[in-house]
């Protein structure tokens, strides 16, 4: 059903707008190693795929007699972000042992990024207000950063559809036969690895340090395109990336385990939501056995 919906007639505008999201964007990227203007374009694509994913999530969502709550719908948010957040710790971790040129490359890119950004103004100002606009200015861009990169998944949804499409075109057999997860899975892998490799060609480094990153990376959008199957929400994974995002960011400037600790408090309301969640569908399963009751009666 899920390809289906995801394989349906595209207009010629449509598919012009995932081409540039997805291929346009990739040459962009690559662009911004020798252009900050290209920089610049890539944010607008980002905020541009936004409205190109109001259009996608609706072939993406599954049709349903009931439509989910607000708490429903947060708790898939709290756990996608909980399960990103381990997941992405045991790769982390992985990643320091397999891939240590790219691990303490990564390191120390941060280290100076931050270092540089933060020592930017060697004159501290007096005032309340520019001192607070000082630290908007120092930390705001990369948060801004931050807040579009959730809607890479908009990237990665464009992309599926498009594999997904070729697919129905060249093994037509196989797909009227309905054997179609497998080009679902394949998609995913294919969309997993491409999300590696974008995060290096924005940079020029050796294959020591590429390919770790290369490694690294697919392996965190893997997470990413589950979180997306499994919701069949294209919104909560665009907020469970940038919500992680920028945590990461605000644990480079101020404090060392900022992602940890929101985790934590993710970890928290998680559990509580899903306490009255259940309390929730328990009362209406005893209500329905007494309504069932009355009727027999």
């Amino acid at each position: 059903m899920m390809t289906t919906n995801l394989t349906q007639p595209i207009s010629k505008r449509l598919l012009f707008a995932i081409l540039i999201i997805t291929i346009g964007a990739e040459i962009d990227l690559y662009i911004t190693r020798y252009s900050t203007l290209a920089g610049t374009l890539y944010d607008a694509i980002m905020v541009s795929s936004f409205f190109i994913g109001l259009k996608l999530n609706k072939r993406l969502e599954r049709p349903a007699a009931t439509p989910k709550t607000k708490r429903q719908w947060t708790l898939q948010l709290t756990g996608a972000f909980l399960i990103f957040f381990i997941g992405s710790t045991i790769i982390n971790y992985y990643s320091s042992l397999a891939f240590h040129d790219f691990s303490s490359n990564y390191d120390q890119n941060v280290q100076q990024y931050t270092d540089t950004v933060s020592g930017g103004d060697d004159v501290a100002s007096t005032d309340s207000v520019s001192t607070f606009f000082d630290q908007v200015d120092t930390v705001g861009p990369d948060l801004y950063t931050d807040a579009l990169a959730g809607l890479e998944e908009v990237w990665r949804l464009g992309y599926m559809i498009l594999i997904l499409v070729i697919c129905k075109k060249v093994f037509r057999r196989r797909w009227e036969k309905g054997s179609r997860d497998i080009f679902l899975l394949m998609a995913l892998f294919i969309t997993s690895i491409l999300f590696g490799i974008d995060h290096t060609l924005d940079t020029a480094e050796p294959w020591s340090i590429k390919l770790g990153a290369i490694v690294t990376f697919a392996d965190m959008g893997l997470l990413f395109g589950l979180i997306l199957l499994w919701t069949r929400s294209l919104w909560i994974a665009v907020i469970a990336h940038s919500v992680y995002d920028i945590t990461a960011t605000i644990s480079w400037y101020y404090f060392d385990y900022a992602v940890e600790t929101f985790a934590g408090l993710v970890f928290i309301a998680h559990i509580i939501l899903l306490a009255i969640e259940k309390s929730r569908q328990r009362k209406l399963t005893r209500r329905q056995v007494m309504d069932a009751v009355q009727m027999a009666e």
